[in-house]
């Protein structure tokens, strides 16, 4: 099955910690509820839109506990960064609505809410200091490097955990890694596996902050440290081979031509003159927009827009581009490659573009684009793109780049499927 992908990685039983330290058993253990509200008091933030102010003003007398180096901050061990933390939609049925979708699942786009916020408490408690009940670092999400589903369903009446612990550290950033399990017969097994990467600054949320060293403990613990090494190197590599700075390689410059070549009307002796092939879409006819106005009920701990919130609305959108494409229900197959480019302030606009820009056989490629437009300036900034591998229950049409001009015609829906193709290919790697 394309969801049953490489075993979890279990991380050592000594991980096994909760929030409230020395308890056990899914009955005490906390929700995201008390995530939230840890995160609140970690960081000092304000419950009331109208104080948030005076609650960042009073975050600047912290910078004088922040570190002048990373040499001089105790070193930590992963299991003292693990956390368990229950979302109890079985045992409290009153939670469940906000979970459940028309289909009778759960909500994704929520579990991407809650993924946000544990990530970011996995950092705090790596970074705890003693004596200290509030911390001075401004911890955000820099990226979501990969969420791999591994059941196609998520039941809405059955108990989540979710489990954390910090898995590599730079000098400023930090990855963590999380897996997703749903109770069934009285056994937890796992529904997905996510690496987000955080990054440290200093209590104005303005320059990076030093954080606390990671020392692996064990073989196993190795292993993941330098996994978490050889993501980053991953990530710069497919940074630095990007269409946005490379060319497309040879190999890809043929198959646009193809395209091409496939879409002329051979009646007409035009470049000009094109004709979509059978079972096929043109990119430009397949996409969706959406706007958010952005409230404070959607902001963070530091008065951003939420970046979970981010991630919800534009998997909701890219969810929607999919299900219109394909004619059927989609279903998340894999999240990758979600860039925090910019934070988005309270009272935006928030304009997102769905697109499909690759497909074969039953998957759907889905490239979100957001951006916000200032009514002041009337500018628009890029804040994310997001990248969304769904899987249709029928086989779905080809899309179609509507190139032209030129032996190897490029323009900017060829670098979309591109970039598309791309991103499919190194999704079913992984599978």
């Amino acid at each position: 099955s394309a969801y049953r992908l490489c075993t979890m990685r279990k991380l050592p039983s000594v991980l096994a910690r909760t929030l409230n330290s020395g308890t056990s058993g899914s009955s005490v253990l906390p929700d995201m509820s008390e995530v939230r509200s840890r995160l609140r008091d970690i960081v000092g933030a304000s419950t009331n839109w109208r104080d948030h102010v005076q609650a960042m003003q009073e975050r600047k007398a912290l910078h004088t506990l922040l570190a002048k180096r990373q040499e001089d901050l105790p070193p930590k061990r992963m299991k003292d960064s693990y956390l368990e933390v229950i979302l109890p939609l079985g045992s409290q049925p009153e939670i469940r609505e906000k979970y459940l979708n028309v289909h009778n699942s759960v909500r994704f786009g929520r579990i991407l809410e809650d993924l946000d916020s544990l990530g970011v408490l996995v950092c705090y408690t790596h970074t705890k200091q003693e004596m200290q009940p509030r911390s001075p670092l401004s911890i955000v999400t820099a990226l979501v490097d990969k969420i791999n589903l591994r059941k196609k369903i998520i039941y809405p009446d059955c108990d989540i955990k979710f489990t954390g612990n910090v898995s590599w550290v730079g000098r400023t950033s930090m990855e963590v890694k999380m897996h997703m399990l749903q109770l069934h017969d009285g056994d937890y097994s796992p529904v997905l596996d996510a690496t987000f990467v955080m990054v440290a600054r200093d209590p104005e949320n303005k320059r990076p902050a030093f954080v606390n060293p990671l020392i692996p403990e064990t073989p196993e613990e190795e292993e993941i440290f330098k996994q978490g090494e050889l993501n980053k190197l991953k990530r710069i590599d497919f940074s630095t081979a990007s269409l946005l700075k490379m060319a497309p390689t040879a190999e890809e410059r043929n198959i646009v031509h193809d395209i091409f070549l496939n879409t002329l009307d051979t009646r007409m002796v035009s470049f000009r003159s094109r004709k979509l092939p059978p079972n096929s879409v043109w990119m430009e006819d397949a996409k969706l927009k959406g706007l958010q106005i952005c409230h404070p009920q959607e902001r963070n701990i530091f008065n951003r827009i939420f970046g979970g919130f981010l991630m919800r609305k534009a998997f909701e959108l890219g969810w929607a581009t999919a299900c219109s494409y394909g004619g059927s229900r989609p279903f998340i197959v894999s999240v990758d490659d979600i860039m925090f480019q910019r934070p988005v302030e309270v009272g935006s606009l928030l304009l997102l573009s769905g697109q499909v820009c690759y497909t074969e056989k039953n998957y759907i490629q889905v490239r979100v684009h957001s951006e916000v437009y200032d009514p002041d300036t009337r500018e628009h900034q890029t804040t994310n793109v997001f990248h969304f591998t769904f899987i249709s229950e029928n086989e779905v049409p080809q899309v179609v780049p509507k190139t032209y001009g030129g032996k190897y015609p490029m323009n900017a829906t060829s670098m979309l499927y591109l970039d598309g193709k791309r991103h499919f290919a190194a999704t079913m790697k992984e599978i």
